[in-house]
């Protein structure tokens, strides 16, 4: 563990140096590694594709291939994520307070980074280069544990990006990327509190789990996405099957994607063979309750872990229910407080499903798919909070700093 240890010093040492760099230095820092993404894609791309024939030969399903997947496109779009974050406003040092005690005494509440933000995550290498640029931007240093199936990928990530960042003023060690795979280092990480300020996993149910249970850093739970699509008794059903389809087969390996279709009794022989039907053409398998049965001989009976689970597949749970009270209690009981919706021409059903459905992000009207730190404005997340301390839903720049009190006085003694 020296190596390892050796890192978390230094990424302690940086942090204090970058917490007092200059937005514009930080910008260049960026514009820099966005830079040296595209100029390095050949080497990032074939280490992807190393990455790839090993998990092909391990049998890993397409899901899991396409979050792992990196083309020229890909990298572009990383890149150009990169190059929006670094022209976002810099959070740290803004004023999010202030007042003059009763004893005159003066004071200000300012943001600041956090320090050493450790990353804990699996197969998606994209999740490198947005965890760099944010942690970069918000003036904390990075400490980043990838899974084992996309080590070559990340490496090469990052071995671009630090270089470009050296060179151009960026602190040495303020970029920890720890190539050990051996899950001992996972556990040794989760106890260094001394030099890590705040964990962020990202993964599946489990990698999450063990992290909040097992970790002496305080940590911000992200990821699982149980996500439900409601349609109620007066949904507009075209509409209703738009979302329902974008919301699945749009990109059904990440965590907005839905999991699961709850349909009012009431509207189901009719919206059940059009949804069916456009499941079927997008090759989606369906588990779905014995009424759900009764019209496709395909659907596969649904047991209750199926509504549990996050399948990042080409898999729906489908459910009639009886009115939207059950639908709301279904969710609360399986969902993972993602993010939930609900189709409707009803307002009072709206606003019982926004007011009573515990989640990150609830919709009306609208696709799962939306609850994204770009498409919500923010231009850049680090991941989506399911917890309610500190942040939720996704995580901005703001959400990565916290704050402390700057007290002036004139000589005061209590």
């Amino acid at each position: 563990m020296e190596r390892v240890l050796k890192q978390l010093q230094d990424a302690k040492a940086a942090s204090l140096e970058l917490a007092l760099l200059p937005s514009i230095k930080k910008e260049q820092i960026l514009l820099a590694m966005a830079d040296a993404l595209e100029k390095n894609s050949e080497m990032i791309l074939q280490a992807n594709a190393q990455d790839l024939q090993t998990a092909r030969s391990e049998g890993k399903e397409k899901a899991f291939l396409d979050r792992l997947a990196l083309d020229e496109k890909r990298i572009g779009a990383m890149a150009d994520a990169i190059r929006q974050i670094a022209r976002l406003q810099d959070p740290v040092g803004e004023v999010i307070g202030g007042s003059t005690a009763k004893s005159g005494i003066r004071i200000l509440k300012k943001r600041v980074p956090f320090g050493v933000v450790g990353m804990i995550y699996e197969a998606r290498p994209n999740v490198t280069a947005d965890a760099i640029a944010i942690c970069i931007k918000t003036g904390n240093a990075a400490v980043l544990k990838g899974g084992r199936e996309a080590l070559r990928s990340n490496i090469a990530i990052v071995q671009a990006m630090q270089e470009a960042a050296i060179c151009t003023g960026l602190p040495q060690g303020a970029i920890a990327f720890i190539a050990n795979i051996d899950r001992q280092v996972t556990t040794y990480l989760m106890t260094q509190r001394q030099y890590i300020d705040l964990l962020i996993p990202r993964g599946g149910a489990g990698l999450i789990k063990a992290v909040v249970e097992n970790s002496h850093i305080p940590v911000i739970e992200t990821g699982v996405g149980n996500c439900h699509i409601y349609v109620d008794a007066s949904a507009d059903l075209q509409m209703a099957a738009d979302i329902v389809i974008n919301a699945k087969v749009s990109r059904p390996s990440v965590c907005n994607a839905a999991e699961n279709l709850l349909i009012h009794q009431d509207i189901a022989p009719a919206f059940l063979p059009i949804i069916i039907a456009r499941l079927k053409k997008a090759g989606v398998q369906m588990r779905g309750c014995s009424i759900c049965q009764r019209y496709d001989p395909d659907i596969l009976p649904a047991v209750e872990e199926d509504y549990f689970t996050e399948f990042l597949d080409y898999i729906i749970a489908m459910k009639i229910v009886k009115n939207l009270e059950e639908a709301v209690n279904h969710i609360n009981t399986y969902g993972t407080k993602h993010s939930e919706a609900i189709v409707t021409s009803s307002y009072e059903a709206a606003e019982y499903f926004q007011q009573r459905v515990d989640a990150a992000a609830v919709y009306v009207n609208a696709s799962t798919r939306f609850t994204d730190g770009g498409e919500f404005g923010f231009g850049a997340e680090i991941g989506i909070s399911t917890q309610k301390l500190h942040a939720r839903g996704p995580m901005g720049l703001a959400e990565m700093t916290t704050y402390k009190y700057l007290i002036s006085g004139d000589g005061q003694i209590r």
